[in-house]
C-alpha cells in the first residue's frame, strides 16, 4: 500500500472523498457560485475546463505526487469544492494542502475550518509528517488571513516562483505547521469548530 493511499475524511460539515470523474457537474455548479475561476491570482477551472481539471488531478495522483478530494457539504449533500494534499515528498514525509477552492457561498465558514483540521489530523497523525506546508499567492490577501488564522507560521516568500493564469509571475508565500506545534493548533481548531 502507498504511503499516501486515497482515503476518506469525514466530520460534522463536511466529507472529503476521493475525487472522481462523476463529481464533474457538482463541481461545475460549485465553481459558478462566486465565478472563481475570474480571480486572476487564482487556478481554479471555469466549469467547461473542470473535467480536464479533474483528469489532471487524477493524473497526478497516478503518479504519487497527489492524492486530490472534493469536498461534500454535509449540509447539502452536494460537492462544492476540491482540495488536495500536493506536492507530495514521501522520502520526507512532507505533503502540501493546496489546490483547494470552494463555492463562494460556503467559504468562511466552519467547513473549511473542519476540512483543514482533517487534513492536517491525517498529515500528523497517520501519516507522521515532519511538516505540513500551504502556499498562496502574495496577491490572494484571503487565503493568506485563511492560513494564518489556523495557526500556521509563515516561512517566507519565494519570489518570482511560478507564473499566474494571466502569465504574470507570482511570488508565493510559504506557510507551514511542524509536529511539535500540531497540538496546539488542533486545540485551536477544535475551539473554533466548538464555537
Amino acid at each position: 500500500m502507498a504511503w499516501l493511499a486515497p482515503v476518506t475524511l469525514s466530520g460534522r460539515h463536511a466529507t472529503l472523498e476521493p475525487l472522481a470523474r462523476d463529481h464533474c457537474a457538482d463541481l461545475q455548479a460549485a465553481v459558478r457560485d462566486g465565478e472563481l475561476w475570474r480571480l486572476w491570482y487564482t487556478a481554479i477551472p471555469a466549469p467547461d475546463g473542470m473535467a480536464a481539471e479533474i483528469d489532471r488531478r487524477l493524473g497526478l495522483q497516478a503518479t504519487g505526487s497527489m492524492l486530490p478530494f472534493a469536498v461534500r457539504s454535509t449540509a447539502t449533500g452536494r460537492v462544492i469544492g476540491m482540495t488536495t494534499y500536493m506536492n507530495v515528498d514521501q522520502k520526507n514525509r512532507r505533503v502540501e494542502i493546496g489546490s483547494t477552492w470552494y463555492a463562494q457561498s460556503a467559504q468562511r465558514t466552519a467547513l473549511n475550518t473542519e476540512c483543514k483540521r482533517m487534513l492536517l489530523g491525517h498529515a500528523f497523525e497517520t501519516l507522521e509528517c515532519v511538516a505540513v506546508e500551504f502556499r498562496t499567492s502574495f496577491f490572494n490577501a484571503a487565503s493568506r488571513r485563511a492560513i494564518e488564522r489556523l495557526g500556521a507560521r509563515q516561512d517566507g516568500i519565494l519570489r518570482n516562483h511560478t507564473r499566474h493564469v494571466d502569465g504574470t509571475l507570482r511570488d508565493t508565500v510559504v506557510f507551514s505547521i511542524l509536529p511539535h506545534e500540531w497540538p496546539a493548533v488542533k486545540s485551536h481548531l477544535e475551539f473554533q469548530l466548538a464555537r
